[in-house]
């Protein structure tokens, strides 16, 4: 009789037999049944199928590029839920995997030592996590993009950190060391795993540069549903965000920020609409020119672009045509370098005056509404507008004023939606 081959694998989440229904079962509870009672632990168990020497086909299986068939992941039972604040992750993710979702040599419980990373930069990390982005990668805990790297939150981070394998929120720390949220830096990423039920909350995002002075709301790479994304984020995130800890990946160069190519002086100035654009505005928020952009940066250029980048050149004490508010590559190496100094807060700057509560009410029309809208959409809380903020007083007010209100740890009445002087005082300090 031919010796039995064993294979290990990961129990495809729709088969109906006994066999993979128990091991689902044991996935899901953290510990195995015939032990009895539940675990707060969720731990990527594999099952070692027997395979005779005529084979056995599976279902559920992903095939592979040599046509043979390999497990799918698992979907857990559970499903993030979004919490009471803000708009939370809903972002259940599969466990660690191999790309395509091919099993992992060896075992798979964190005890095995993480081999070397190569040395990579930030500018790598980010470019990686940019091609995301553009190509709005649709979210799935079970699928795997045509990189190999699984379609969730931790499956994003493994690609954009250039992993050998797909990981999860509960292995992503044994690829980096822990770094304050004050000395985060491009491609760190905020990872909050949740270990008594991965399912409920767990996410990673990664750290995309700061959009204030103030250092209260960050850009965010991260896979979630309906596609991958890139906006501005409280920090640490929506929900929980006193339970986020940050990580530098291993094997980052120090310094090691390599200078985007300067795309050219033609793609600056009146009339000019493209992404070049739009990344000079990023860019120079984070270098503390947020004060200038009304409703953030865009590919269209505006005044506002001109006057954030005459900002920062004065602030590198250049003068006359060196700082004329058009980009050079003098400039645009400082930029995408993190180098030279930022732009200073504007000389005897204080926050409005509050005006009183009932100016923010349905029905009202007045100049402190849209300047309260404006605030909101400069701090990266205007989701809920359609147009844009304006005079009157609207449901996407006060659900925007809210979101600000909840990412400041309020519930209840303290966040209703409607501004007070507290709200106030933190939207424009």
């Amino acid at each position: 009789m031919t010796a039995p081959v064993f294979e290990e694998y990961e129990p495809a989440a729709d088969c109906p037999c006994p066999g993979c229904a128990r091991w689902r079962r044991e996935l899901v509870l953290g510990r195995p049944v015939r032990a009895g009672g539940r675990s707060g632990a969720c731990s990527a168990r594999r099952a070692l199928v027997l395979f005779t020497a005529a084979g056995v086909v599976l279902g559920g299986g992903v095939p592979a590029a040599d046509g043979t068939a390999r497990p799918a992941p698992l979907l857990p039972a559970g499903r993030a839920d979004r919490g009471a604040a803000g708009p939370g992750p809903d972002t259940p993710q599969g466990g660690a995997a191999g790309l395509y979702g091919h099993p992992l040599p060896g075992p798979t419980d964190g005890s095995a030592a993480t081999a070397p990373l190569p040395s990579t930069t930030r500018a790598a990390i980010i470019a990686r996590a940019e091609r995301w982005v553009a190509q709005k990668v649709p979210y799935s805990m079970t699928k795997y993009w045509t990189d190999g790297y699984r379609q969730d939150c931790s499956g994003y981070v493994s690609m954009a950190w250039n992993l050998p394998a797909n990981e999860w929120t509960g292995s992503l720390h044994r690829y980096g060391t822990k770094v304050a949220w004050a000395d985060l830096q491009p491609g760190d990423i905020l990872l909050f795993h949740n270990s008594e039920n991965p399912a409920k909350d767990s996410h990673v995002t990664i750290f995309g540069g700061w959009t204030d002075q103030r250092r209260t709301h960050y850009i965010a790479y991260e896979q979630t549903k309906p596609h991958t994304r890139r906006q501005a984020t409280p920090l640490a995130y929506w929900t929980n965000s006193g339970r986020y800890v940050g990580y530098r990946r291993l094997g980052v160069l120090a310094g090691g920020v390599l200078p985007i190519a300067f795309p050219g002086v033609w793609h600056f100035g009146p009339g000019a609409v493209n992404a070049h654009v739009t990344r000079l505005g990023r860019m120079l928020v984070e270098r503390g020119g947020a004060r200038f952009y009304e409703e953030g940066p865009d590919p269209r250029w505006s005044g506002a672009d001109r006057r954030a980048t005459a900002a920062f050149q004065r602030a590198q004490g250049w003068r006359g045509a060196e700082a004329d508010g058009l980009p050079g590559p003098h400039t645009w190496r400082l930029l995408t370098t993190g180098r030279g100094r930022d732009i200073p807060p504007a000389a005897g700057q204080s926050p409005p005056p509050y005006p009183g509560r009932s100016h923010f009410r349905p029905g009202r029309s007045n100049r402190h509404v849209e300047e309260l809208g404006r605030q909101l959409v400069r701090l990266g809380y205007g989701k809920h507008y359609r147009t844009g903020p304006n005079r009157r007083w609207s449901e996407a007010d006060r659900r925007n004023v809210q979101d600000f209100q909840r990412a400041q740890g309020w519930r209840g009445g303290a966040a209703n939606g409607y501004p007070g002087p507290e709200t106030w005082r933190r939207l424009f300090r």
